[in-house]
């Protein structure tokens, strides 16, 4: 594919219109964001060629995505009227456990997940007969056997099936608004502007886009993840007023170095630049603001809609962990639900996938340094494993 020196987003708004036939993004809210990030790819992300290649694809699918959500919903207004129940979301910082949380949940009947598959692509709406055999699974498999095929520490690093739980990030990513994208390139830019944008239409967005996934393929009540959400409780809970949080603590300490090897690798991908140190200071900056602000939030809204989580109780006895949550949170948990959240939790066992090797102090930082930026929030909760 060859592509322009610079990305443009009219170009890229135009890609997306010839390969839909469509031309309504719906309102403008998602184009300041989209104008932000392709000023960061321009002249902060120092792109090779493959992360052109890999931006472009993300942005293009994105905004063409978009495009055929507006449309499901002229076509089908009365998707509006459906109601997301929940949701149940886990909080955390990353690497604490939260993917394991989400994927034991998922496998409760009860739930409804958002999986890879039609994260990536929601329209046209998954259908209850179908939702096994949907042609985008096969999609989705082989775009992740091709990753972890030319990227193979990938997958001792993170965990992504076709059919699994995922982040809703993507959902995020069709309004412009989400920190995926400086975890796969460094557009510090974008991420400052980020930090203090306005997120209530994200979330209404995102909240359409659920009701859309759920119109024809239930349950309604929803399980959710991502760490981002901390940065913008207050927008989420305005688009979600019943959310409840499972909010899963770890050491810090323990934690950043895992974060700043994972984001080092993904972005090795779309660029050739190194500076290790650099990515320590932003990740420990970033993530202790975010974790400070859910904490304002908390204290707030007060502990009635958390439930906090032990790492160590999950690598410990993950099932008891669910069922103990389950109970805080006034959720049945039947016996079937228990089996098959005892069958997945019997096949991924702590390193199935293979061992994660790092060091805190490859990018500049010590556990004391770390925990001092998270005085306050290890005061106030149990994060010592």
């Amino acid at each position: 594919m060859t592509l322009p020196a610079t990305f443009r987003a009219d170009d890229l708004e135009d890609g997306a219109r010839a390969a839909t036939g469509l031309d309504d993004f719906g309102t403008d809210y998602y184009r300041e964001g989209l104008e932000r990030t392709v000023d960061g790819l321009n002249t902060e992300a120092e792109l090779n060629d493959l992360g052109r290649v890999i931006q472009h694809a993300t942005i293009s699918n994105a905004l063409i995505q978009r495009l055929k959500i507006v449309d499901t919903y002229k076509q089908h207004p009365e998707i509006g009227d459906e109601v997301v129940e929940g949701p149940v979301v886990i909080l955390g910082l990353p690497r604490t456990g939260t993917t394991a949380l989400g994927q034991l949940i998922a496998n409760d009947p009860q739930f409804r997940s958002l999986r890879t598959w039609e994260s990536q692509q929601p329209t046209p709406p998954p259908e209850t007969a179908t939702q096994h055999d949907d042609p985008r699974i096969a999609q989705a498999a082989e775009g992740i056997a091709m990753i972890d095929q030319m990227f193979p520490d990938f997958k001792t690093m993170m965990s992504s099936e076709a059919e699994a739980a995922t982040e809703c990030q993507d959902l995020m990513g069709m309004s412009f608004r989400t920190y995926h994208f400086d975890g796969v390139v460094r557009v510090p830019s974008y991420t400052a502007w980020l930090m203090d944008t306005d997120m209530r239409e994200t979330y209404t967005y995102h909240r359409q886009v659920l009701k859309l996934l759920q119109w024809h393929c239930k349950p309604n009540l929803w399980h959710l993840r991502t760490p981002v959400h901390m940065f913008a409780l207050d927008a989420f809970v305005e688009a979600y007023p019943d959310a409840k949080f499972l909010w899963s603590h770890r050491d810090p300490a323990k934690v950043l170095g895992s974060v700043c090897s994972l984001i080092a690798y993904v972005r090795s991908w779309s660029s050739d630049r190194k500076d290790p140190h650099e990515l320590g200071a932003e990740q420990l900056a970033w993530w202790a603001k975010g974790v400070g602000r859910a904490m304002d939030f908390r204290r707030r809204f007060g502990d009635d809609r958390f439930v906090d989580v032990s790492f160590a109780d999950l690598q410990r006895d993950s099932v008891r962990t669910v069922a103990d949550a389950y109970g805080k949170l006034g959720l049945d948990f039947s016996d079937d639900a228990r089996a098959k959240v005892q069958a997945w939790a019997d096949g991924h066992q702590p390193g199935h996938r293979g061992t994660h090797d790092y060091e805190l102090a490859d990018f500049g930082l010590s556990e004391g340094q770390v925990r001092d930026a998270f005085a306050d929030y290890l005061a106030a909760y149990d994060a010592s494993a």
